[in-house]
């Protein structure tokens, strides 16, 4: 890349210093054009206003080092300056000049002449005192007092601006390969200086794939800028991701022992049974299989929800239906060990959220198991609409959840000490699978404490829908 980079900067540079130097050399050949058109223009004119003011062909002010002749209407050379040996271009290519007759006085003499207003310019090739060399002409007419019209050529040399204009060349030529060579190294070091902190991150990645030592991090440069912020953003993806794993490798292991238990358990009893078929516990065979299949579901329940499983938005979920619907299928008196378990619904309002209606009752069963579980004698459950949201709580006269301990039960595998007291049954899943789908519907689930002295969990779903015709207060 610092090489690309470096040659794709260079060619920049190069094709905009060929553009300028091209521009600034076509500038200085106009400029050196026009001076020189200028100065064979004042000396065409200096002698045309000569001429026009009587002056004798004879006696012209000519400059020895700049080629000029003077040629009337019939194309006669008339004059020429003292150094001129040859000429082409002006159409006359002869250098020696006729002399003009004498008049007499009383001639028609008015005594003044015209120099004209057009100047022609044109390119020539004089032989000026033995040096031959390219020349810029003028040519202007003019009219002498004797009313004999002539044209004036006057060259001016160009080779002061060709050589000029190759020694400009000649410099940019030598001077383009360095600067091209400065511009190429300084952006390859720029480049270099500026990726150094990128390398560095790739040799860390790299580092990490290899040991998969996730707890490492990429270096961070001092500078704050999209390097810095792309090293920032790298940790903190290395982070997620080192916690996604640890969560994953926490989960495995949880799910090992927990299933280690019903599956030894069950093997004990079939084995006994296959020895001792009068010995065998029939009913505890099929508790821990039921036990082992709850698990096994909850655990697939897990995976999918890891997996990034969505709810089906488009889905009409009536809470208060299915509120009912399980408060009816528990019935009035559901016994425990200890004590008869009363579940009770006593407010029931319309709510109906967008989601999915299977995955809305598994967090209602997962809260009402858990109550009972937990209750002294009885379960209350309730449902409401609450600012654009559908609230259900289901609340206990158990011993209630420690302050500290409300955000520890919602992890997998977490069960309290009360829990693993009253119920060996429980895999400490049901209430993280509960919050986990409730995130997935966009709400919130939270525990408190109840008017009962319990626990109270407030399940709470956004979206809540406008009710249908057949809606009203559920019976239960």
């Amino acid at each position: 890349m610092k090489t690309r980079t470096a040659l794709g900067a260079t060619a920049v540079v190069a094709v905009a210093l060929l553009a300028a130097a091209l521009l600034m050399l076509q500038a200085l050949r106009q400029n050196l054009t026009d001076q020189v058109d200028l100065q064979a223009e004042n000396t065409a004119r200096g002698i045309a206003v000569q001429l026009a003011t009587g002056g004798d062909f004879d006696e012209l002010e000519l400059d020895t080092d700049r080629p000029v002749q003077v040629v009337d209407e019939d194309g006669i050379v008339r004059a020429v300056s003292p150094g001129l040996e040859a000429v082409r271009g002006t159409g006359t290519e002869s250098v020696d000049p006729v002399p003009w007759p004498d008049l007499d006085d009383d001639d028609d003499d008015d005594g003044s002449g015209a120099v004209g207003d057009e100047v022609r310019m044109f390119d020539g090739v004089a032989l000026v005192n033995g040096e031959p060399g390219d020349y810029r002409f003028a040519a202007i007419e003019a009219e002498t007092p004797d009313d004999l019209e002539v044209t004036v050529h006057a060259g001016a040399s160009v080779q002061v601006g060709q050589t000029a204009l190759a020694s400009v060349r000649s410099s940019l030529l030598t001077g383009f390969p360095p600067l091209l060579l400065v511009v190429a190294g300084v952006t390859w070091l720029v480049t270099w200086w500026a990726l150094r902190p990128v390398e560095g991150i790739r040799r860390e990645l790299a580092t990490i794939t290899h040991s998969e030592d996730l707890s490492r991090r990429v270096p961070e440069p001092s500078a704050r800028d999209e390097i810095g912020r792309l090293a920032d953003t790298t940790n903190e993806t290395l982070s997620v991701l080192e916690a996604s794993v640890d969560r994953q490798r926490r989960f495995v292991a949880d799910a090992s022992h927990e299933l280690r238990s019903p599956i030894a358990s069950l093997r004990t009893q079939l084995e006994v049974g296959a020895a001792h078929p009068e010995l065998l516990d029939l009913s505890g065979a099929v508790k821990d299989t039921v036990r082992l299949q709850t698990l096994a579901a909850d655990l697939l329940l897990l995976a999918r929800l890891d997996a990034g499983e969505r709810p089906v938005g488009s889905g009409r979920v009536e809470l208060a239906e299915l509120v009912a619907e399980q408060v009816e299928n528990r019935g009035t008196a559901r016994n425990t060990a200890e004590a008869p378990i009363t579940v009770t619904a006593d407010r029931l309002e319309p709510a109906a959220v967008p989601g999915s209606a299977g995955m809305v009752e598994r967090v209602l069963v997962n809260l009402l198991d858990n109550a009972e579980r937990h209750a002294a004698s009885r379960v209350r459950v309730s449902v409401r609409a609450e600012g654009g949201q559908g609230v259900v709580e289901v609340a206990d006269d158990g011993g209630g959840v420690p302050a500290e301990e409300r955000e520890k039960i919602f992890q997998r595998f977490v069960r309290l000490d009360e829990a693993r007291s009253r119920d060996a049954g429980g895999a400490g899943l049901g209430l993280a699978i509960a919050r986990d789908v409730a995130q997935r519907h966009g709400g919130t689930l939270e525990v408190g404490e109840a008017r009962e002295g319990g626990a109270l969990f407030v399940l709470r779903v956004p979206g809540l829908l406008p009710p249908q015709e057949a809606d009203g207060p559920v019976e239960v």
